[in-house]
């Protein structure tokens, strides 16, 4: 069965490892799934996996059940994708790739800094396919299947102080993501990265651990993060992509037309939800200034602060067997 046109992202041979299994037909009763997001009902995450329960149910044409914990209730990106891994408590989610990196390398490749160049560049890795051998690894090391991809958000510093340049960035104690792809890249521009889990980074600001943190106009609302670190430095040092992931361990046990209605539903919801966070970004950040709860720093050096992370994004590229994926992604 050709599923390369159904799903961007998941490679034609992982995906026929996954619903080429048998199925195994749950009780009468309508199959009730799981999903799980950090944000609240305003989140574009959470509106993303709305419109996938919408729409597996429109394709399905059958009764099946969604419930959405919400507001970290089951925890952490990082635990819902070990949950989907081992087939337990989630089914479905949005996760960070750098939280996959446990089980696949080359995972966070795909939500690096400066991995896209926009938007539109970022829509046209995923409209192509590109970023299949990725999918592929994560199908069959982490036996999650990355059903679509949300995001679309443009990623900046946040801080307790205005960022203007790299001398300003110089030696700044920054929060970043636990793929060490992260810490790397940042070092290299000359800051000193930390890892901290994603709902303590409000209170190590507060309390002087860290000076600033990263992240989208979505995430810096939801968080709060403004009333701690007030300053937004526009470094657009990265485009946020958030797959839609949905456990393997499941998936195969379901029947076969309602396999065919998630990966359907799940490439279309990644649509809605980069669409959707894109075209609130300028909006929130608007809204955020006019009520003077944060100001936008226009930041000097981008283009320099993109020349000293290149060299670690091609090494790194090197490492995991991902030059191929690189360029494809640079010419796109």
């Amino acid at each position: 069965m050709k599923r390369r046109t159904v799903l961007a992202g998941l490679g034609a041979t992982a995906a026929a490892g996954v619903l080429g299994m048998p199925s195994i037909l749950r009780a009468q009763a309508p199959v009730t799934l799981n999903g799980a997001v950090q944000f609240n009902d305003d989140h574009a995450f959470t509106k993303a996996l709305t419109r996938f329960e919408e729409l597996v149910k429109k394709y399905y044409g059958k009764p099946v059940n969604f419930t959405l914990h919400k507001n970290s209730s089951l925890g952490l990106e990082k635990q819902y994708f070990e949950y989907m891994s081992q087939g337990k408590a989630v089914d479905y989610g949005i996760v960070s790739p750098a939280h996959m990196s446990t089980f696949a390398k080359a995972a966070p490749f795909i939500d690096a800094p400066f991995v896209f160049k926009g938007i539109e560049h970022m829509n046209k890795v995923v409209e192509k396919n590109i970023l299949a051998p990725v999918a592929d690894e994560i199908a069959v090391k982490a036996e999650v299947v990355l059903i679509g991809y949300a995001g679309g958000g443009i990623r900046n510093i946040f801080a307790n102080k205005p960022l203007k340049n790299l001398a300003d960035l110089r030696g700044l104690k920054v929060r970043v993501q636990g793929a060490p792809i992260w810490s790397k890249t940042f070092a290299a521009v000359g800051m000193s990265p930390t890892v901290i889990a994603y709902n303590e980074v409000y209170n190590a600001i507060q309390n002087g651990v860290i000076s600033a943190g990263e992240n989208e106009a979505a995430g810096v609302e939801a968080m709060k993060f403004y009333e701690v670190a007030p300053h937004l430095s526009l470094t657009q040092h990265a485009v946020s992509i958030r797959p839609i992931c949905f456990s393997v361990k499941t998936l195969k046990t379901l029947p076969k037309d309602l396999q065919d209605a998630i990966m359907k539903a799940g490439k279309e919801a990644g649509d809605y939800g980069r669409q959707l966070e894109s075209s609130e970004e300028v909006v929130k950040l608007d809204t955020l200034e006019k009520a003077g709860k944060l100001k936008r720093v226009p930041f000097e050096e981008r283009d320099a602060m993109k020349k000293l992370a290149d060299p670690v994004m091609a090494t790194y590229a090197k490492e995991i067997g991902a030059e191929g994926i690189f360029e494809k992604i640079n010419v796109a």
